[in-house]
This record gives structure tokens, sequence and C-alpha cells, in this order.
């Protein structure tokens, strides 16, 4: 019979590899947060955000550093989760990360061909 060697699961790993790689898991969350504005992927974004979080000290540790329960983190931070902008800013914050405003490049694209042709015409 074969044995069988334990191994890391996906969720432990992706961990480590977000706290190996600062750099990965801010572009992970550059996406992350792109992804909150679309109700199908909204719940995709919010477990990296919770990723991220495990990855940097663990739920409960930047639940505290935010003045935020871990329970209210935890469902916050879940597939379903609507947190407010007071606890996404709180755990950015905690992670040494902040929110930024870019161009909807789309939009911006419109917006662009719209003022061409308006001034062609």
């Amino acid at each position: 019979m074969k044995e069988l060697v334990a191994g890391v699961s996906h969720n432990e790993r992706a961990i480590e590899e977000l706290r190996e790689d600062r750099e990965y898991a801010v572009a992970l969350l550059q996406v992350a947060m792109e992804s909150l504005d679309n109700p199908k992927e909204r719940g995709g974004g919010l477990l990296a955000l919770r990723a991220v979080a495990e990855a940097y000290g663990g739920l409960g540790a930047v639940a505290a550093t935010a003045g935020i329960s871990r329970e209210s983190l935890y469902r916050a931070l879940s597939p379903k989760g609507n947190p407010t902008l007071k606890t996404l800013i709180a755990v950015l914050k905690t992670l040494g990360l902040r929110l930024t405003v870019t161009p909807n490049q789309q939009k911006h694209a419109r917006q662009a061909k719209a003022n061409d042709d308006y001034a062609a015409a």
C-alpha cells in the first residue's frame, strides 16, 4: 500500500507566497479592488484581501489593529461580505496600504472619442 505524505493546503501555500513577495500581494490587491464593483467578482476580491490580511499578521491581529472585531472582519471579508469603506480603509492601513483613484480606461477612451467626434463635426 502506498503511504500518503502530508502536504500543504492550497490556502496555506497561497498565504506563504503572499508573505514572501510583497509586490505580488500588492498586485493581487490591485486586481481585487477592481473586482469589487462587479457583483459577480466581488467575493473573489474580498477573499483576496482576506488572504493578504492572513499573510500579514492574521485576521485576528489585523482586526485588533484596525479597531474591528475579529468576527466582523471575517464576515466583511467573506465571499458574501459587504465591508464598509471605513473597514476597507482600516484594513488596508493596517497592511501598510491605501486606496487610490485611477481613471476607468474604457470610460476615458469613450469620452475621448466622443470629444474627438464632437470637435470634428
